[in-house]
């Protein structure tokens, strides 16, 4: 895998075509903490793979299109050029493209939306990781929650602007008790590969495969920890007594999964005190995920990866160290 990533390599210092192409496999790597090419690739395929199959290919291509227009923003801003070829100005104006791809109706304002939304990630990437540089701590997926937060909400305001698939705007209401069904085994199972897949806002299980292989080729430590979040946030999920549906949806999971990577393999180096801290945060990452849910609410807005965000920010500005 060294040789092939060394010759890819090679290739691309020789081409600025190429150069191109690797920052943005790399942009959407760095959606999972993966600064690997072939990483992009599989989870690009994955997305592809799963939108075709719901019947919905333009949030593959909103996401191949944000993700170039992040890109294309960050050469006009002459950012510094190793984050650039890192891709970690890529990965938050993906989710972009891929979010509002989701949540609006498809149209040509759509269109312009997803490229002006993905562009003023990169400002927003900028801003907040020197805001966050203060306090010692990652940018993470904020510039994305943040823009994408205020692009859906001025859905309400602009009639040219439709949030056809937004969640309903409604009041704070306790969850019936009849809605959390006891889980079968396979809806356990769902549960825990949508988890994976909802990461980048698809419900479809079956590329959780090719996510899980996108981060093994990178990572085997970081597909491990994914599958602890996804299975950390089914159980809890249920035994708090979640939604049924919102459990086999992957919809309280795939924060947690975020979180477990994030914590377990990326910022600390695993070890037995480090799966510990990483299960408590991953814990806590479902149970802030209900508490988001039930915030946003009354805005008809989702969550995103607003939860994540929070709980990795928390678990990692105490800056302990795991040696």
């Amino acid at each position: 895998m060294k040789g092939l990533l060394a010759w890819w390599e090679g290739r691309c210092a020789a081409s600025k075509a190429l150069r191109f192409i690797d920052v943005n496999l790399r942009g959407i790597g760095q959606v999972m903490f993966q600064d690997n090419p072939l990483s992009g690739l599989l989870f690009f395929v994955a997305i592809g793979w799963g939108s075709y199959a719901a019947g919905v290919p333009e949030i593959a291509i909103g996401g191949l299109v944000a993700v170039v227009a992040s890109t294309l923003t960050t050469y006009w801003l002459r950012v510094d050029e190793t984050s650039l070829k890192a891709g970690l100005y890529g990965f938050n104006g993906y989710l972009v493209g891929l979010a509002l791809a989701t949540f609006m109706t498809p149209s040509t304002t759509m269109w312009v939306y997803v490229i002006f939304g993905s562009a003023v990630s990169v400002v927003a990437m900028l801003a907040i990781a020197n805001v966050c540089k203060t306090w010692g701590v990652p940018a993470l997926t904020a510039p994305f929650v943040l823009v994408t937060w205020l692009l859906l909400l001025a859905t309400y305001a602009f009639s040219g602007l439709e949030g056809g698939a937004l969640p309903p705007v409604g009041e704070i209401v306790p969850i019936d008790p009849a809605a959390a069904d006891p889980l079968r085994f396979g809806d356990f199972v769902s549960g825990t590969f949508t988890s994976i897949t909802q990461v980048f806002l698809k419900g479809h299980g079956p590329a959780a495969v090719l996510l899980l292989a996108g981060l093994a080729v990178s990572s085997v430590a970081s597909a491990v920890f994914a599958v602890v979040g996804a299975l950390v946030g089914v159980v809890v999920a249920h035994l708090l007594g979640a939604e049924s549906e919102l459990v086999t949806a992957g919809l309280l999971g795939f924060n947690p999964v975020l979180t477990a990577i994030a914590l377990g393999a990326v910022f600390y180096r695993p070890g037995l005190r480090v799966v510990v801290y990483t299960l408590v945060a991953t814990v806590l990452s479902v149970i802030v995920q209900g508490t988001m849910m039930t915030f946003l609410a009354p805005f008809g807005i989702p969550t995103l990866t607003g939860t994540f965000v929070l709980v990795t920010w928390l678990f990692l500005l105490p800056g302990l160290k795991f040696e």
